[in-house]
């Protein structure tokens, strides 16, 4: 059973040590291996706090997910860990290999990717219901109410029933910032209330489950509209993508509320909605907003592809990966050249295509 070491300031034996990452943290996992007691060290960041637990070297991952659960009280389904650099990467549950040795990774920096049970708890919390004032003032006519009446209950009705940024990712605050600044577009606005487009919910992707060797998805949407989910940040988690650029991949998601496949219809409806929302960008002249604080110029290299088609059936988890839920889906992210199906290759080519025309 592994040990979990003490801080150095006065926590008593067996408690857990947490402390704030340094704002440059090393990319090295912080270990060691003790050759008197025949034991390891291992570090696992979380969030903002760091935490050391000591471990036999005959410990595997099994017995690494077993500490994390009775420390942290995070179950096992919920626990993903980014191993870097290099192999194995991201391990997602059910690990492929739980009797990996940890021997092998005392040199590797290990992240905890999961919510905490106060995360959770706020998340599922049911929203309180509207309180309605008491008494309410007739208004004065005049010749513009109805029609501001009008406008108000639509922009109401047609918008994002909630936002929600993943918070086990860092800096979830500014992911909440920057996807309010798409949904408050008045570009979008617009749009929005001119298809009469209501989407229940507006979230981040995690980058690291939607890469691959030759790839990148830059959004997804469920349900025709039931989730829309856009790729903020770079790969390596160190900043944020272009604002116009999401917002055009958010354009194209809109589109898959009418249109599932990449047909004729859909993209004729894209290119309808990514005009109508440059000419209603008031504000910004045309011009990315707020580019000194999302915009990176070294985020590329790969492929990117926005997405292959509107999924449908499932249930969203957050957090939840691609695809996550039950049900089948009528297009997928492209993950790879190999096992294509035909249609897949079909989207593919004629997203292709599109760019091309461009």
């Amino acid at each position: 059973m592994a040990e979990v070491l003490p801080p150095a300031s006065s926590a008593q034996p067996g408690e857990a040590c947490s402390s704030e990452l340094p704002q440059e943290a090393s990319a090295a996992q912080s270990s060691e291996t003790d050759a008197a007691t025949n034991e390891l060290t291992l570090t696992v960041h979380h969030h903002s706090s760091k935490y050391d637990f000591s471990f036999p070297a005959s410990a595997t991952l099994a017995d690494l997910t077993a500490v994390l659960t009775k420390t942290l009280s995070i179950t096992p389904l919920d626990q993903k860990l980014l191993i870097s650099p290099g192999k194995p990467g991201l391990l997602k549950p059910p690990y492929p290999n739980p009797s990996l040795p940890l021997t092998s990774l005392t040199s590797k920096k290990i992240s905890l990717l999961a919510p905490t049970a106060s995360d959770l708890q706020r998340l599922t919390r049911p929203a309180p219901p509207p309180q309605r004032p008491a008494s309410v003032k007739a208004a004065k006519p005049s010749r513009t109410s109805g029609a501001n009446w009008q406008k108000r209950q639509a922009a109401s009705t047609y918008t994002f029933g909630r936002i929600v940024p993943l918070p086990y990712l860092p800096q979830p605050e500014r992911s909440q910032r920057y996807l309010e600044r798409l949904a408050q577009d008045p570009g979008i606005v617009a749009t929005m209330t001119k298809h009469q487009f209501s989407v229940g919910t507006l979230t981040e992707m995690n980058p690291a489950e939607h890469t691959t060797h030759e790839s990148r998805t830059l959004g997804l949407n469920r349900n025709r509209g039931e989730v829309i989910e856009l790729r903020l940040r770079t790969d390596a988690y160190d900043g944020y993508r272009d604002y116009k650029t999401i917002r055009k991949t958010l354009c194209h998601e809109l589109a898959h509320n009418v249109h599932g496949d990449h047909d004729r219809n859909f993209w004729d409806l894209c290119k309808m909605i990514e005009g109508e929302v440059e000419r209603g960008d008031w504000r910004s002249g045309g011009r990315a907003v707020s580019q000194e604080e999302f915009y990176n110029p070294d985020d590329g290299g790969m492929g990117e592809h926005v997405d292959g088609g509107g999924w449908e059936g499932g249930e969203f988890v957050l957090g939840g990966g691609n695809g996550s839920g039950s049900g089948s889906a009528s297009g997928s992210a492209v993950e790879g050249r190999s096992g294509e199906t035909i249609r897949e290759r079909m989207a593919r080519a004629a997203e292709e295509r599109a760019r091309k025309g461009q």
